[in-house]
Formats: C-alpha cells, sequence, structure tokens
C-alpha cells in the first residue's frame, strides 16, 4: 500500500491567498497626508506667504490666510494628497528653512486652511 498525498491544489490555493494579501497591502489607499507648516520664531511672516506662492502656486490673499493660521493657531495644513507627494513637499519647505511635518489625515477631508488640531 502506498500512501496517497495531494499538493497541489493547497500549494496553489496558498500561494494564491499570499499573493493577494501582499497585492493588499501595497495597493491599500494611501491618501490623504498632510503638510503642516508650524509656526517658528526665525522666518518673517511675509517670507512665509512669500514661501507658499512661490512654491504651492498660492494667490497672495491664500498665501497670507494661511501664514496667518500658522502665526495664530501654530501651525496650518498647507498641502494634501499622497505621502510620497506630501514628504516631497516637506523636504521643499525644509529647503526653505520652514518647519514643516507630515501626517495622516484624520477624516480625509482637511484641506489647506481649513484649520487644524492644536498640538497637545
Amino acid at each position: 500500500m502506498t500512501p496517497s498525498v495531494a499538493f497541489g491544489t493547497d500549494i496553489d490555493e496558498r500561494t494564491k491567498a499570499v499573493e493577494q494579501t501582499s497585492t493588499d497591502v501595497l495597493t491599500a489607499p494611501d491618501i490623504p497626508w498632510n503638510l503642516v507648516i508650524w509656526n517658528d520664531p526665525v522666518n518673517l511672516m511675509s517670507y512665509v506667504s512669500y514661501v507658499f506662492q512661490s512654491y504651492f502656486g498660492y494667490s497672495e490673499s491664500k498665501a497670507h490666510k494661511l501664514m496667518m493660521e500658522v502665526h495664530k493657531k501654530g501651525r496650518s495644513i498647507v498641502a494634501h494628497g499622497s505621502k510620497e507627494q506630501v514628504e516631497q513637499h516637506a523636504v521643499a519647505m525644509h529647503g526653505f528653512g520652514l518647519w514643516a511635518t507630515v501626517e495622516k489625515a484624520a477624516s480625509g477631508n482637511e484641506a489647506p486652511g481649513k484649520g487644524g488640531r492644536q498640538r497637545g
């Protein structure tokens, strides 16, 4: 008597399950992320507004509004998008000498200039 073992089907199913899990992780929605600019004692308000206009292409009024939010509330969400995109913006802001961080958006509805949570 020879024992019979059927490997083919089980191995194929496990392989497909592993492949699906990997694909799910890689393609999971990774947006939105927020770019947060923090208030600092170094940069002039006019300079911060200038950076928002020159880098993001925001209008003077929108840049001014975001800068005032940074100044009065301590921080402002100035851009959002995919993690990679927002991280590139953060690096650019660091290049301008601004204090910028990246955070995952809580609700997904936060848009630049809509305020932000206070640090606590």
